[in-house]
């Protein structure tokens, strides 16, 4: 984490978790399938009585000590701020899924736009994280991690990490809900999108971050 203009820098970033919230939010909404990210707390919170936020702080928990024990003495202390970070962005999730709470879909093509409107709001948020140059939220940091240790490009074990948690979140929700759950045809959408429009995003951000951060 690069030191100059950081308290800009983390300004950057609690927006960009914010925004991400409101997509995470608004995904949960549409009820079409959240993002990988979302998918086990979301899921998880279809089964305990425990709040989509709540479980998203215990995963990024469980993503921080996944981190320790694969890079073990390699691991940087600095990093250990994805824990403070995972507290802001669990209370936005619960925040911004309260907010949203009142709005419901009438219909299937309003269902999607809601999807496609949180998949965007996702990649802006993402975007913005990229951009603060902060330190990364925690699913961020474990495919970091993959890739440390194993030499494994990026991209490859951010999407092994992606597919481990759909797949877990697709597991609960066969035993425990006899459904799909969480993970529909908007779990594709956000797979395959929110990457792409992040990427596209950012060509336009990073030459703003080189000038001003």
């Amino acid at each position: 984490m690069r030191r100059e203009h950081l308290g800009t820098r983390l300004i950057v970033l609690i927006i960009g978790l914010w925004i991400m919230a409101l997509g995470v939010a608004l995904s949960i909404q549409a009820d079409l399938g959240t993002s990988p990210i979302s998918g086990v707390p979301y899921t998880l919170s279809l089964i305990t009585p425990l709040s989509v936020g709540v479980l998203t702080i215990l995963m990024h928990i469980v993503f921080i000590t996944l981190q320790i024990l694969i890079l073990r003495k390699n691991y940087s202390p600095i990093q250990l701020l994805q824990l403070p970070i995972a507290l802001v962005f669990g209370v936005m999730t619960d925040g911004a899924v309260y907010v949203l709470r009142n709005v419901n879909p009438s219909g299937y093509m309003e269902s999607l736009l809601f999807c496609f409107l949180g998949i965007i709001m996702v990649a802006i948020g993402v975007s913005a994280e990229v951009a603060s140059d902060a330190v990364p939220l925690a699913g961020e940091g474990l495919a970091i991690a993959i890739f440390r240790r194993t030499g494994m490009k990026f991209g490859t074990a951010k999407v092994a990490v992606d597919c481990s948690l759909v797949t877990i979140a697709l597991i609960l929700s066969l035993f425990f809900l006899h459904s799909l759950g969480a993970i529909r045809e908007g779990t594709i959408f956000a797979a395959i999108l929110v990457g792409t429009i992040a990427r596209q995003i950012n060509r336009a951000v990073i030459p703003l971050r080189e000038k001003f951060l």
